[in-house]
């Protein structure tokens, strides 16, 4: 596979998350997918959507349930470069969300998404946050 077609997939799944489509979302993934976030393996109770994935299904509801937690209206989300290397690209930027409920809690977090795209599919999803102002903004609403 081509960097070019590499990107392509990479900008198409950041356009689609964006939209907030989760359906088409989880189309872009192979199955398995091998997916981790910056978690330990038992995740945070705050943050129900760390778990382990390998489906699309799974991926489908990862970001269901993400914006169940979040308010989609205020997702100042932003990428800041994109790196690609063959079938690897790497997704650089600042999380910028709003926890849904009264309280509002927002936070911001840098990330970095590393993704492997094979035969138009990504096949590897490992993205690397802040996870503890995440899990500390969820607890705060709680």
């Amino acid at each position: 596979m081509s960097e070019q077609n590499t990107r392509d997939v990479v900008e198409e799944l950041l356009r689609r998350m964006a939209e907030g489509d989760h359906e088409r979302v989880a189309a872009l993934f192979a199955e398995p997918v091998d997916w981790r976030l910056d978690w330990p393996d038992e995740g945070h109770p705050a943050v129900p959507w760390i778990r382990p994935r390998s489906t699309r299904a799974d991926v489908a509801d990862h970001f269901r349930t993400l914006e169940a937690h979040h308010v989609p209206e205020l997702n100042g989300t932003s990428v800041a470069q994109i790196l690609v290397d063959g079938a690897d690209a790497v997704v650089f930027g600042d999380i910028v969300q709003t926890v849904r409920g009264d309280g509002g809690v927002a936070y911001t977090s840098p990330f970095a998404l590393r993704l492997t795209v094979e035969g138009g599919f990504i096949t590897r999803y490992h993205i690397y946050e802040d996870s503890l102002t995440v899990a500390r903004a969820l607890s705060l609403q709680g």
